[in-house]
Formats: structure tokens, sequence, C-alpha cells
């Protein structure tokens, strides 16, 4: 049997809100996946470090505060320079859906918009990944 996937859920960026990143954390957990939760307020550096010494498969970002053209891109970009470019990222929190292009063309593979129904990101990662 394979080892499952495994997942980190970061809040970057001064965001305190972190309950929508423990709700996705907890089906992706339930799933079968292996799920490490970063904390809240965590620099792009130091979600590209959890991820490469958590030695993960993907990274989920959540955020609320309005930062996200910023500050997903500069999680993309560490995880370049920290050489786990091949690590896929997803994100969701508050974003325009005007928004989502943008990110994408910044290396985001999928964002998820208010009143995503968990059991999509789950359908998302195990096609994605494989199963959890």
């Amino acid at each position: 049997m394979a080892a499952p996937k495994r997942v980190l859920i970061a809040k970057p960026g001064l965001d305190g809100h972190d309950r929508g990143a423990k709700v996705v954390a907890r089906a992706l957990r339930d799933a079968g996946f292996e799920v490490i939760y970063s904390g809240l307020r965590q620099t792009p550096e130091q979600i590209a470090q959890a991820a490469v010494q958590e030695d993960v498969d993907a990274v989920g970002l959540s955020i609320l505060s309005g930062a996200h053209r910023t500050v997903f891109p500069a999680v993309v970009q560490a995880l370049r320079a920290a050489g786990a470019g091949d690590v896929l990222v997803f994100g969701g929190g508050v974003i325009p859906r005007e928004d989502v292009e943008f990110l994408e063309e910044h290396g985001i593979d999928r964002i998820f918009l208010p009143g995503t129904d968990t059991h999509e990101v789950v359908n998302y990662l195990k096609e994605r990944l494989g199963e959890g």
C-alpha cells in the first residue's frame, strides 16, 4: 500500500482567521491524506521551508486578508527557490473571481472560492495527486 499523500495547509501573511483552513485540513485528513498545518501568519519563506522539511506533495494556501495577489505568487517563488517547484499549490479563501486567472498564471494550480464544498477539494487532490 502506498504512503498517504502529504499536504501542507498554510496561512500566509497577516491573516489571523483559520477556521476555513482547519475545516479543509480535517476533511483532507478524514479522506486519508497526511496533513500538516503550519499555523497562522506564515511568511512565504516559512511555508516553503516547511514544505521542504515535511516533504509534501501539495501546499494549500488559505487567505481572507485580500493580499492573495501578492502572497500566493510569493509562496510559489519561495518554493521554486527552495528546490520544491514541483509541489502542487492550491488556494482558497475570500478571493474575487476576477483574480483567479491572475493567480493561475502565477503558479497556483486551483483556487477554491467561498462556499466550496470540502468534497470538491478532496476530489481535486485525489485527481491531481492520486488517492490520499
